[in-house]
């Protein structure tokens, strides 16, 4: 997603609401001062000019300190591999054998050794009513390839939204996409398999909050969701995340796109839009107890499809929810200046 510039007098105050919420973020983008990362995944500055969008992050696992990101939208058929030690591009892999990219939002690595793309974004919140998932191999190179890559429909089973987190499962395989809304998102499961005939239906598991990316942890116990001004970590078991989650010192990085696990489980990743754009590493605090709570069941399916979670009950939202709401509308002003029309 792309918004329009925030004026520097809006940035304190969109900084002191998100200093207020759970999961506060880190001032100026600095790491919060809990203990230092492991050296293999400290943070970095991505100082490829043709990234000014990144909107993704996936640790390689074939290829230590490297990730892979790709722009939002505008660019092409196009995934960077990203060298953490120096910032450099060592990769720019394109993409064949699909259609035209619309609103490309997401990335995740999967136990099969696949690279998938989650082409997810709809800025006007239904306006198509189907997305796409590309696949491809991890290349085990890294060099500037063309690579064919399988394509999937995607449908909600409850109706077209704008979604901008995509993760796959590193045990199971599975794919779950979350949905972006104002008032509160919900988590959708995949098939147990993905099939290039037909539409693959993902169906609502959870509610969530504003989510612009998500992550698995490499042993896929927990489940990371961030946004804008808050992240959190979510015990994961049975398929469903549990109770309310755990805050993260996420930094604060303005249009916060992007987060990842390292490959040893031991330090988060954010990242965010624009030139020259700073990931930033967060080392992860040990697991805690579930909530007894335990997972948070789906709603019923009302017309809009998109229940908030203060109607629900859902704790991992409830708690500075109007705080929360008080900031994403600064967000919301501003993309509404700037939305794109639809492409494809």
């Amino acid at each position: 997603m792309r918004l329009l510039t925030v004026p520097t007098t809006a940035v304190p105050a969109a900084l002191a609401l998100g200093l207020l919420l759970p999961g506060a973020a880190a001032a100026s983008g600095a790491a919060p001062a809990t203990g230092s990362p492991d050296p293999a995944a400290s943070g970095f500055t991505i100082s490829d000019p043709r990234i000014t969008e990144s909107s993704g992050l996936a640790a390689s696992r074939i290829h230590p300190g490297v990730y892979w990101t790709h722009n939002d939208s505008d660019d092409g058929p196009y995934v960077y591999a990203v060298d953490s030690a120096t910032g450099r591009t060592v990769a720019r892999i394109t993409l064949s054998g699909i259609g035209t990219p619309r609103d490309v939002e997401a990335i995740s690595l999967g136990p099969d050794g696949n690279l998938y793309v989650g082409d997810i974004g709809d800025n006007r919140d239904g306006t198509w009513d189907h997305v796409w998932i590309y696949r491809f191999p991890e290349p085990k190179e890294l060099a500037d390839a063309t690579v064919k890559a399988e394509q999937f429909t995607a449908v909600y089973a409850d109706g077209p939204r704008n979604a901008e987190a995509l993760m796959v499962h590193p045990v199971t395989g599975r794919v779950y996409i979350a949905s972006k809304n104002e008032k509160g998102g919900g988590l959708y499961e995949g098939p147990e398999k993905l099939s290039a005939d037909g539409r693959n239906v993902f169906r609502r598991v959870a509610e969530v909050p504003w989510v612009t990316d998500g992550a698995f942890s490499p042993d896929g116990t927990r489940l990371t969701l961030r946004g804008y001004f808050t992240a959190r970590t979510y015990p994961w078991k049975d398929g469903r995340p549990q109770g309310e989650g755990e805050r993260v010192d996420a930094p604060w990085q303005g249009q916060a796109e992007s987060v990842t696990y390292s490959p040893d489980g031991r330090t988060l990743l954010f990242g965010a839009e624009g030139v020259n754009s700073r990931v930033v590493a967060v080392p992860v605090a040990p697991a805690a107890t579930p909530s007894a709570a335990g997972p948070t069941p789906p709603p019923a399916a009302g017309p809009a499809g998109e229940k908030g979670p203060a109607g629900s009950g859902s704790g991992s939202f409830t708690k500075g929810a109007l705080v929360l709401a008080a900031g994403t509308a600064l967000v919301l002003a501003a993309k509404r200046l700037l939305r794109r029309r639809p492409k494809g």
